[in-house]
């Protein structure tokens, strides 16, 4: 259940020493067992994957020491005091050392098994992402702007890169919050434009009576307001990048005019006859399905046969769950700096939450939650959950977690074992043994 993790247990009677040692490994705990603190110190180190279980009573160095140089090492090192019946006042000084808990003499067994298996938890999780911590540090170029391990955000990226070394028109399509306008510019940056503008215009937020202004500009007196010359985004654009968000919302009437300057790569400012020769890539993104919107006509096929030459499509936070604890810890270091608090604690509870909500805003939503937690928190202990946690254990989660990538993947590859396997980089045998393990049926993804 935690494989390469154990427990560091130190007590000086060896009847107790034996049976409680004994006790965790029937729960399948590993333990090291030692008589005295000065024995278990050479084997604790920062980082190093354990806990420790001490009695507060023992010869030479006592329990409370060993829990001050323990947390000197390393205060992430979850350490529980076993105290004597009565003795509240070791207790108190313990937590307020920085224990992880306390247990009092005489104990249940189970309780004993379970504060270690809390512990373990919380380590587990703990190492986890710090490892998260360090591989976010050394990241860098698009790995740096585009977060995830997963393969559809490794695909993604190669994309960007095979294509900004292109002068291809490019369109994204993705839900809200998946990240267009972040794609975009990391296909301006990686590309031979990176010198010049980056010009982004969300169609759906111009007015219609702004479009063609804003879009090709204007020269002096071509309508009432227009007092002097104007240039315009494409203009401004050129020889970098524009993009068209929600290009779905453009009239008609400019995307006539936007498929001429597709074609012909000129424009003509309002109010001019002059003819102006234009460099510019054309990033279009939406979050609607365009060839639907065509078949309707409430979109341009033309435009839309125009556009279709180069497309990235970027997958919804759910189809890519493994990558939401590194987002998540992303977001909240950028919060914490934001806000000018420290990076709180991501609890067990609230791990299981983030991994198995859905995430319909995407990107969006899960940085939101990141600052929530950190405003939340303000410093004072663990971020706050999205919602009420329940008591699931790490190894649950991940179980959890597990069965949900493995669902992904037959939905993906429509319950074709084969390309099951591959998705999931994992043997016959294996996804077999865990297709039985969490009661899944490919037949229903067929």
């Amino acid at each position: 259940m935690f494989e390469g993790y154990r427990v560091l247990f130190v007590e000086d009677d060896p009847p107790v020493r034996t049976s409680l040692v004994q006790t965790l490994e029937l729960a399948g705990i590993e333990v090291q067992a030692f008589g005295a603190a000065e024995a278990a110190l050479p084997h604790i180190a920062a980082g190093v994957p354990a806990v420790v279980i001490t009695d507060v009573r023992l010869p030479g160095i006592d329990g409370l020491e060993l829990l001050e140089r323990v947390s000197a090492i390393d205060a992430g090192i979850p350490v529980i005091v076993v105290t004597a019946h009565g003795d509240i006042s070791m207790a108190v000084r313990a937590m307020r050392s920085g224990a992880y808990d306390f247990i009092e003499k005489p104990f249940d067994p189970e309780r004993f098994v379970d504060t270690a298996r809390r512990a373990l938890d919380k380590r587990v999780l703990r190492l986890a992402l710090e490892n998260m911590r360090a591989q976010l540090a050394q990241r860098s170029g698009i790995e740096s702007v585009l977060l995830g391990r997963s393969a559809a955000m490794q695909e993604v990226r190669r994309m960007i890169l095979r294509l900004a070394a292109t002068s291809a028109d490019v369109m994204i399509q993705g839900e809200t919050g998946t990240g267009k306008e972040v794609v975009a510019r990391c296909l301006h940056d990686h590309s031979e434009r990176r010198d010049r503008h980056f010009v982004a215009i969300n169609c759906g937020g111009l007015p219609e009576a702004l479009f063609e202004s804003e879009l090709f500009g204007h020269e002096p007196g071509a309508f009432t307001s227009a007092a002097k010359r104007r240039i315009g985004k494409i203009e401004h654009a050129n020889g970098g990048t524009l993009m068209l968000d929600e290009i779905e919302s453009m009239p008609m009437v400019m995307q006539i005019k936007l498929l001429r300057v597709l074609q012909e790569r000129k424009i003509e400012r309002l109010g001019s006859n002059a003819e102006l020769p234009v460099n510019v890539r054309v990033v279009a993104a939406t979050k609607h399905d365009l060839l639907a919107l065509a078949g309707a006509q409430k979109f341009r096929a033309d435009l839309y046969y125009r556009l279709n030459v180069a497309v990235l499509r970027l997958p919804p936070l759910r189809d890519r769950r493994e990558d939401i604890p590194m987002l998540f810890e992303h977001f909240l270091g950028l919060a914490a700096a934001r806000y000018g608090l420290p990076v709180p604690e991501v609890t067990p509870g609230q791990l299981r939450e983030l991994m198995a909500h859905d995430w319909p805003g995407n990107v969006r939503e899960i940085r939101n939650a990141a600052d929530r937690c950190v405003l939340e928190a303000g410093g004072d202990g663990p971020a706050a959950p999205l919602a009420a946690a329940g008591g699931t254990s790490l190894a649950q989660q991940m179980e959890l977690v597990e069965k949900a990538l493995i669902e992904q993947a037959l939905r993906r590859c429509q319950g074709r074992m084969p390309d099951v396997m591959q998705a999931l980089g994992i043997a016959k045998k294996t996804l077999y043994d865990k297709l039985h393990r969490h009661a899944i049926d490919p037949d229903r993804f067929r």
